[in-house]
C-alpha cells in the first residue's frame, strides 16, 4: 500500500489550500482515513479523521476552518483548509487504518507528508 499526498504549499494567512491523499497498491479495507500534522519542534498531532461510516473528528484548533472528506471509490481523503493561520504551518501527513482480514490486527499506513507554510 502506498499513500501519495499532494496539495501543500505556501499561502498567506487567511488563504485556503486543499490537500489530497490517494491510496494505491494492494489496499486493505480502509476504516479510518485521517490527517495529522507536525510543526517544527512539536509532536505530531491529529488534525482530523473520518471513518468509513462518515464519523468525523476534528482538532479543536481547526474546527470551523478545516473540512475532511473521503471518496471511497477513489481511496482518497481530502482536507479543505480555509482561513489558514500562521500556526497551521506544519508538515501534514495522511494515514489510513484498517484490517486486511476481519480477524487480523488493525494496520496503519502513513503518507510521506506535504509541507504547508502559512505566512503572516
Amino acid at each position: 500500500v502506498q499513500l501519495q499526498a499532494s496539495g501543500g504549499g505556501l499561502v498567506q494567512a487567511g488563504g485556503s489550500l486543499r490537500l489530497s491523499c490517494a491510496a494505491s497498491g494492494s489496499v486493505f479495507p480502509i476504516t479510518i482515513m485521517g490527517w495529522y500534522r507536525q510543526a517544527s519542534g512539536k509532536q505530531r498531532e491529529l488534525v482530523a479523521d473520518i471513518s468509513s461510516g462518515g464519523s468525523i473528528n476534528y482538532a479543536e484548533s481547526v474546527k470551523g476552518r478545516f473540512t475532511i472528506s473521503r471518496d471511497n471509490a477513489k481511496k482518497t481523503v481530502y482536507l479543505q483548509m480555509n482561513s489558514l493561520k500562521a500556526e497551521d504551518t506544519a508538515v501534514y501527513y495522511c494515514k489510513i487504518s484498517g484490517r486486511p482480514v476481519y480477524y487480523s490486527p488493525e494496520v496503519s499506513v502513513w503518507g510521506q507528508g506535504t509541507l504547508v507554510t502559512v505566512s503572516s
